[in-house]
C-alpha cells in the first residue's frame, strides 16, 4: 500500500458514498478493458489460438472470488442433482460453490508440472449429468484453456475459470479473462491486485452479467446506487433469490490503485522469481515451478517441489527448518479431495487422484511480493539452500 491508496480511501470515505457505486463501476470497467485482447494480437491470429473472444467483456464487481464463483454457477445454469466437473487442486471455495446449488463436484485429477487439470483426463469425467466445467489458474500459471473450452463446447458444457491467482497472467499475449465463458478474480489481501477483499466476474454475456449483478444485491431489480442517486427512484422488485455479495466503493477504491500499479508490482514479482529460479535451477533437491510456453505467468505464488528421495527431512520438516530461519512459507494447496467432508460425503480417497496427491506431498510455497527487498530474497534463497545441502542425502 502506498499514499495514493490511502488518498483514494480518504476521497471515497469524504464521498459520503461508502457502498455499491461510481468507483465499482469505474473498477468494472478497468478490468474488463485490461483483460480485453490486444488488437496486435487480434490482428496476429494469436487471440484465436488462445481462444480469447473479441466481443465486449462485462464485469461485476463481487464482495469475493468465493462469491463471483457462487454466482457465475448461478447464471450458467448449474442446479441441484447436476454435476460440475472441476480440479481438486485449489482452495475449498471452487468445490464447495458447487455444493452451494446442491450439485456434485466431480474432480479430475492435475498435470504435475502447473497442477492444473489436465485436458487429457476430461471427456471421461463427463456424464449426462454434468452441467459446467469449472477450471482453475492454479499459482498464476493459466490452465489448457483452449484445450478444455473445446472439450466442453463439442459436449454443449459452459466453462467458467477460476482465476483467483491470474489476473496478470497471459496465453499468446491474450490476458486471462476471455478464454473461458466465465471468468472470476480475486482481490483478496495477497492478491496481485487486492481490494483488500473482493471479487469480479467476466463473462461476454450480457444476460449472465446482468444475472450475476442482480443477484449479488438480494436480486433487486435496480441496485441502491441506481434508486438513491439523482433521479433514482424508491420502487424495486425482487425478481429472485439473490444474495449480499456487493463490492463497497472502500475496496473498489483500492483496487482502481492497485491496477494502476500493475505493471510495477509484477515486475517486481517477475524480479523476484528469477532470482530464486537462477539460484535453485541447480540444486538436486529442489524442482522449480513450471511455465509452459506462450505463458506469461502471474507468479501470485511461488511453489517448489521438494525432491523427497533426495533429503533425509518430509516437506513439514523443510518447512519448520524454514520459520526457525524465520521464513514463513506455506502449502498451496491442501486437495479438496482430502479434506474429511469430502471423504465422508462423496467416498474420495487419495489414491483417487494420484498427481494431485503426490504433488501435495512434496510442494512449498516461498514468500513472494512486491514489497520484498534484495535482502529479503538473498534470505529466502541461503535458508532454501542451507536446508537443502544440511540435509541432503
Amino acid at each position: 500500500m502506498t499514499q495514493a491508496e490511502e488518498d483514494a480511501v480518504t476521497a471515497v470515505l469524504r464521498s459520503g458514498w461508502l457502498t455499491t457505486g461510481p468507483r465499482v463501476k469505474e473498477l468494472e470497467a478497468a478490468v474488463a478493458a485490461y483483460v480485453t485482447p490486444p488488437a496486435e494480437a487480434v490482428a496476429a491470429g494469436t487471440a484465436d489460438r488462445a481462444r480469447a473472444e473479441t466481443t465486449p467483456l462485462h464485469g461485476v464487481a463481487v464482495s469475493s472470488c468465493t462469491a463471483a464463483l457462487h454466482l457465475a454457477l448461478i447464471a450458467v445454469g448449474v442446479k441441484e442433482g447436476d454435476e460440475v466437473v472441476t480440479s481438486p487442486y485449489t482452495f475449498v471455495s471452487t468445490g464447495e460453490t458447487i455444493l452451494y446449488l446442491g450439485a456434485r463436484p466431480v474432480f479430475v485429477d492435475v498435470e504435475a508440472g502447473t497442477k492444473n487439470m489436465d485436458p487429457a483426463l476430461l471427456p471421461s469425467a463427463i456424464t449426462p449429468k454434468t452441467r459446467a466445467i469449472v477450471t482453475v489458474s492454479m499459482a498464476g500459471h493459466p490452465c489448457r484453456a483452449a484445450e478444455i473450452a473445446a472439450i466442453a463446447h463439442h459436449h454443449k458444457l459452459p466453462v467458467i475459470e477460476d482465476a483467483a491467482h491470474s489476473l496478470t497472467a497471459r496465453v499468446w499475449d491474450v490476458p486471462v479473462g476471455t478464454q473461458a465463458d466465465v471468468t472470476c478474480f480475486s482481490f483478496y489481501a495477497t492478491k496481485g491486485v487486492t481490494a483488500g477483499e473482493g471479487g469480479m466476474v467476466i463473462t461476454k454475456r450480457a444476460d449472465w452479467a446482468e444475472r450475476v449483478r442482480r443477484l449479488s444485491l438480494h436480486g433487486l431489480s435496480a441496485a441502491a446506487w441506481g434508486r438513491y442517486d439523482a433521479g433514482g427512484w424508491w420502487e424495486y422488485d425482487v425478481t429472485e433469490l439473490g444474495y449480499k455479495y456487493n463490492m463497497t466503493d472502500i475496496q473498489a477504491a483500492l483496487g482502481l490503485v492497485q491496477i494502476k500499479r500493475l505493471h510495477e508490482m509484477q515486475a517486481r514479482r517477475h524480479a523476484i522469481v528469477s532470482r530464486y529460479d537462477a539460484a535453485f535451477a541447480g540444486r538436486p533437491e529442489i524442482q522449480t515451478p513450471t511455465t509452459r510456453p506462450g505463458i506469461d505467468h502471474a507468479w501470485h505464488l511461488y511453489p517448489i517441489r521438494l525432491h523427497l528421495d533426495r533429503l533425509r527431512v518430509n516437506r513439514s520438516q523443510f518447512i519448520d527448518e524454514l520459520r526457525k530461519r524465520n521464513i514463513g512459507a506455506s502449502v498451496h494447496f491442501i486437495p479438496i479431495h482430502f479434506h474429511p467432508f469430502y471423504r465422508d460425503k462423496y467416498g474420495y480417497k487419495p489414491e483417487d487422484l494420484p498427481v494431485a496427491s503426490g504433488e501435495y506431498q512434496r510442494l512449498v510455497s516461498l514468500p513472494l511480493n512486491p514489497r520484498m527487498s534484495d535482502a529479503d530474497v538473498n534470505d529466502v534463497i541461503e535458508a532454501v539452500t542451507d536446508i537443502a545441502v544440511a540435509n541432503s542425502r
